[in-house]
C-alpha cells in the first residue's frame, strides 16, 4: 500500500491498516525502525485497551469442533490415551 507524504511531513495511514491496528482519530502511535531499515508502525502503549482492537475478536465462536478445551489440549499436547499424567516423568 502506498501512501503520498504531504509538505508537513505527514501521512494517511490506509484504513486497512488503521482498521488492523484498531487506530481511531487521536489514537497514540509509536514509529520504529526494524533491522532491515523498514519503518515501524504501532499503537503506543498509553493508547488505551478499549481503543484497541481486539484482532481475535471475529474469531471467537466461530470455530464449533465438538470438542472442549482439555480435549484440544490433550490432542495438541500429544499425549497418548494411556497417558494419564501429562506431566514430565
Amino acid at each position: 500500500m502506498a501512501t503520498t507524504l504531504t509538505s508537513k511531513g505527514q501521512v494517511t495511514v490506509p484504513k486497512k491498516i488503521r482498521d488492523y491496528l484498531g487506530l481511531r482519530p487521536g489514537s497514540a502511535v509509536d514509529f520504529s525502525l526494524g533491522p532491515h531499515g523498514e519503518v515501524i508502525l504501532r499503537p503506543a502503549e498509553d493508547t488505551p485497551p478499549e481503543r484497541r482492537k481486539d484482532r481475535f475478536g471475529k474469531l471467537r465462536g466461530t470455530l464449533d469442533t465438538g470438542r472442549t478445551t482439555d480435549e484440544w489440549m490433550h490432542l495438541l499436547r500429544g499425549y497418548d490415551a494411556d497417558a494419564s499424567d501429562p506431566g514430565l516423568k
